[in-house]
């Protein structure tokens, strides 16, 4: 019997993962790893967790026999250029953590994220390919690159299968927008929908990689169910579904919504953009355990919208 521990489960991606994870394997199996009350979890279990304490996840474990672990919790690419020593405290330190605790208390398996981040000006921008430069220009993705290292390094040191992805922007209605590059998509629709000016932190024409959410946890859980043979790449596999730039997605909300008011105004988070890849390949993830996505960018946009609407109201 799977008991899963999802560390950041009140986050952007914990959010949405907990209740798949629930729907798939039972509300009693799942454990959410939080840092402070989330009133979505009041009838689930809760572990109050702090990654970057061990004994917090080492007790969490131990109490309810976890064989899964969905490592979540970290902090996003603006966030982390603010406070860059925090930054690589929770993301690279938190990771190790996690996994120095899997390994001697046999975790059969771990989920954790990377992110296009791993990739840096010096990686080609259009198709990236799964095996390439990786020199990234933030912290956020020096210690995504890390994590990578490290993952691969424990699952061939110490045989333990731990297995990633390379998520790019993830568009969701399920958490307010925070502060991370890609997410000014999110909060695009929502200024769109109360008829509010939105000003965008990136340039008009800025490409970049994005999924919606519903397919990053489809190919998070697929990942993990897939039979360990199939898991080919042990840092982290690139997965995509479709790129945009902030323009086209403006041009599509306003066929919706036609005195949607909208500005260019790029900060701190172009020079973060600039930095990404534009598209992705991510044929080795289809090849090696079958990753299809689900949601183009209009059936994204459309379901964003129905979801957002009823929010809101």
């Amino acid at each position: 019997m799977k008991k899963i521990l999802v560390t950041g489960s009140a986050g952007q991606v914990g959010s949405v993962l907990v209740p798949a994870l629930q729907k798939n394997f039972g509300t009693e199996n799942v454990i959410a790893g939080i840092l402070k009350p989330a009133p979505q979890y009041s009838k689930i279990t809760t572990e109050r967790i702090d990654t970057t304490d061990k004994d917090s996840i080492s007790q969490a474990i131990k109490k309810h026999s976890i064989t899964d672990i969905y490592h979540l919790a970290g902090m996003i690419s603006g966030a982390s250029e603010k406070e860059p020593d925090r930054s690589w405290q929770v993301n690279f330190d938190g990771l190790k953590n996690v996994l120095d605790v899997a390994r001697d208390l046999n975790v059969s398996k771990i989920f954790w994220p990377s992110s296009i981040a791993a990739f840096g000006p010096n990686t080609p921008r259009e198709n990236t390919p799964q095996t390439t430069i990786l020199e990234p220009s933030t912290i956020y993705g020096v210690a995504k690159v890390a994590g990578e290292l490290l993952c691969n390094y424990y699952h061939h040191r110490y045989k333990l299968d731990v297995r990633s992805l390379r998520y790019p922007g993830l568009i969701s209605h399920a958490a307010p927008p925070s502060d991370g590059t890609t997410e000014y998509s999110i909060s695009m629709f929502y200024a769109a929908l109360q008829k509010q000016p939105f000003s965008c932190f990136l340039k008009k024409d800025t490409a970049l990689p994005m999924m919606y959410m519903a397919d990053a946890i489809k190919a998070t859980i697929d990942l993990m169910e897939a039979p360990s043979e199939k898991i080919k790449i042990r840092t982290s596999y690139n997965v995509t579904a479709f790129s945009f730039t902030p323009g086209e997605l403006a041009s599509i909300l306003l066929k919706h919504f036609p005195d949607f008011k909208i500005s260019y105004d790029p900060d701190f988070h172009q020079a973060i953009a600039d930095s990404w890849p534009k598209t992705i390949d991510d044929s080795a993830a289809r090849q090696d355990w079958g990753w299809q996505p689900q949601y183009d960018l209009p059936a994204m946009v459309e379901d964003m919208l129905k979801n957002l609407e009823k929010k809101l109201s």
